[in-house]
């Protein structure tokens, strides 16, 4: 690692963390990874504090300059660093991708993997009963979520373009952990289109290298 070498502080299990990762990893970027655990029950690092005032994951450093904010980050890699372009050239393709990124963060995040997820799978297996009103009055707002991906993807290869952008790799992340509760992999069989997006974003490397990692 050189001096300049990108430093990325987080969890490998986050979503946010591994979207970083993901742009990182298409765009050929070595980089060095800092674990912060930041769900303990002593709370968040004093130190991380530092870096983020709010406590959250993940936080990107590269040669003096520091970040945090997922999409800020991704397109600050993916603008900063050689490699393919994850973002495409034209204005509305551009607003696009925006817009499908912030539909993710506002609206699918935290009832699919909080709400559906953590709750029917990762608290299960630390012993924490499952809330099932939390679970039910989700399934509406995911199923919502995923009309409007499987809109804006309708038959193409991707998102925004026939090409990989950060849209995709925001997303697949948060689907990834969906398709691992009976409920969001039972919705996920109404749209075939995001299935088999979900497939093809499989067969890259850097996303198989992300499935392979244990999830909390």
């Amino acid at each position: 690692m050189t001096a300049n070498t990108p430093q990325v502080f987080g969890l490998h299990y986050s979503v946010y963390t591994r979207i970083v990762l993901l742009a990182l990893a298409e765009k050929g970027v070595t980089y060095d990874f800092q674990t912060v655990e930041i769900f303990g029950d002593s709370g968040v690092p004093i130190d991380h504090l530092e870096r983020h005032p709010f406590g959250r994951i993940p936080v990107f450093q590269h040669d003096g300059f520091e970040l945090y904010e997922t999409a800020a980050i991704t397109r600050y890699i993916d603008e900063g660093f050689k490699g393919p372009a994850l973002q495409p050239s034209s204005a509305r393709a551009r607003a696009r991708m925006s817009q499908v990124i912030n539909v993710l963060d506002a609206y699918a995040y935290r009832p699919m993997v909080w709400d559906l997820y953590v709750e029917l799978v990762s608290n299960p297996q630390d012993g924490i009963a499952s809330d099932e009103q939390r679970v039910q009055a989700a399934l509406p707002i995911v199923q919502r979520c995923l009309v409007q991906l499987s809109e804006w993807l309708a038959g193409d290869d991707y998102f925004v373009t026939q090409r990989l952008t950060l849209a995709d790799l925001h997303a697949i992340p948060i689907l990834h952990y969906l398709a691992k509760t009976t409920e969001g992999a039972g919705l996920l069989q109404h749209h075939p289109n995001l299935v088999k997006w979900m497939r093809r974003l499989a067969s890259t490397t850097a996303i198989t290298a992300m499935a392979r990692r244990s999830d909390p």
